[in-house]
Formats: structure tokens, sequence, C-alpha cells
């Protein structure tokens, strides 16, 4: 499964999650300074980037990401979108010093500190980087979509998601934090939660197949040698039916920390 995939899952993510997207956004900007100088880390396919300079017309926004394949799809949506002037974009290692972001108001985080080799360094870094009284949003995700609820499939899909979390806990991804904890030792203030709890039923929009198209796929691809052959052929088989499936929703869940310096 090629890096294109993964652009375009994140792409499909934003599209048929809007409601949740257009909420927390819509919460952000109200809590935001006006006009701000905004910092987007670990940008990806530029979703976050996009809908800030959107919901706020006086901000500028720096994206930073370590592909370049990600950072040059975010400039073709931000030239396609008219905001090009206002989006500039950085390629960094954020496990690495950080480059210098200039003065900023708002950083925004959305699932990207659990990628983080040092969480602590991270946000020792945006503690640095932000003015008094600036805005970080931590975004993470508590649980990653789930298609297949309540269908004969669901175990296949569930299999697949047990396996995924061995290989991130491997990895050492630090999910399920309690970031606003690790906000408050960090020594930001104002510490606010919120829990988003999303369920799509079907029917989905055709958006929403090919989310589970490309997302059902992308796993079958990172689980090759840790699924059985049995396990990884119904998978397949699984994914080369979705398009003609009405039963499809969507359900995950996802929690939102803000925090001031």
């Amino acid at each position: 499964m090629s890096h294109d995939h993964l652009i375009e899952m994140l792409d499909l993510d934003a599209q048929v999650l809007h409601e949740y997207f257009s909420d927390l956004i819509g919460w952000v900007g109200r809590e935001a300074a006006e006009h701000p100088r905004v910092v987007d880390l670990g940008a990806g396919s530029g979703t976050g980037s996009l809908a800030l300079a959107r919901e706020l017309p006086g901000a500028t926004v720096t994206a930073v990401d370590v592909s370049p394949d990600m950072l040059a799809h975010l400039r073709t949506r931000a030239d396609a979108a008219g905001l090009g002037d206002r989006i500039r974009t950085i390629e960094a290692d954020l496990d690495r010093p950080w480059p210098d972001l200039g003065p900023t108001e708002l950083i925004w985080a959305a699932a990207s500190m659990h990628h983080m080799a040092d969480p602590a360094a991270a946000l020792a870094s945006a503690y640095g980087a932000l003015r008094p009284g600036g805005l970080l949003v931590i975004a993470e995700l508590d649980s990653f979509p789930r298609f297949l609820v309540g269908t004969p499939d669901e175990d296949v899909e569930l299999r697949g998601h047990v396996e995924l979390a061995r290989l991130r806990d491997e990895a050492g991804m630090h999910m399920h934090e309690n970031w606003g904890d690790r906000m408050t030792q960090a020594g930001f203030a104002s510490v606010t939660e919120r829990h988003f709890d999303i369920d799509l039923r079907p029917p989905l929009p055709p958006a929403g197949a090919r989310y589970a198209e490309v997302t059902l796929g992308r796993m079958g691809h990172r689980l090759e040698g840790r699924l059985s052959a049995p396990e990884l052929a119904a998978l397949e088989k699984v994914v080369a039916g979705l398009a003609d499936r009405a039963d499809l929703s969507v359900r995950t869940e996802r929690t939102v920390w803000l925090a001031r310096r």
C-alpha cells in the first residue's frame, strides 16, 4: 500500500468525520487569539492547517511534518483553496531539536503527539514556542475507526485492530496517555478536556465506503507476516467487497485537550 493511500486515508477521515472536525475547529477558533500565528505539528495531509486558516481569517499557519510528500500534498491543497499565501510548510523531524517557529499563539497537534519519542520534551518545546497566553491543542484517538460493528465480519476487523495495537505498543507509541496531566506537568494552565464519541450509522455516503476500503486495506498491508494466512485472506476478502456494502458504519472515539501557557 503506497504512501498515497495514507494521504488519501487522512483526507477521507476529515471528509467523513466533517461534523467532528467542524465542532472541534469551531471550539478552537473561539478560544484562539485574534489573528494568531498557528503552528500545526505533524501536519500530515493538511486537514488542520486548512481548517484553521479558514476558521481564523487573520491567521497565518506554519505546517510542520517530516514527510516531503505530505507537505507537497498540503501545499497543493492550500493553493487550490486560495490559502497558499497564508500557509507555509517546514520539513522537520520533531524528535530532534525543533526549528525556529517564530512567535506563536496557537499550536495544533492532531494525532501527532503519540508519535513523539519523548512526549515530555515535545511538550517542553511547545511551551517554549508559545507566547504567554498562547493555546496548545492536542487531539488524539482513543480508538481507531471501526466500520463493521454489528456485521458478520466484525470479528475479522477486530482481530486486525488487536494486532495493530500490539504493533503500536512494540513501536513505543504513546497511545492512551493522559495528555492533560502531561500538559500540567509541562507548565501549562487552564487545561480543558472534551471527549467525542463518533457513531455514524449506515448507510454511509460513497466517501465512507472508500474510507473503510483504504483504512482496512492499509491494515492488511501493515499486518502481513503478523496475521495468519487465513486471517489475511479473510481481511482481503472483506476489503474487496466493501464498495458494494450498505451495512458499514463508523465508530471511533477521540479526546481533545486545550491548555494555555
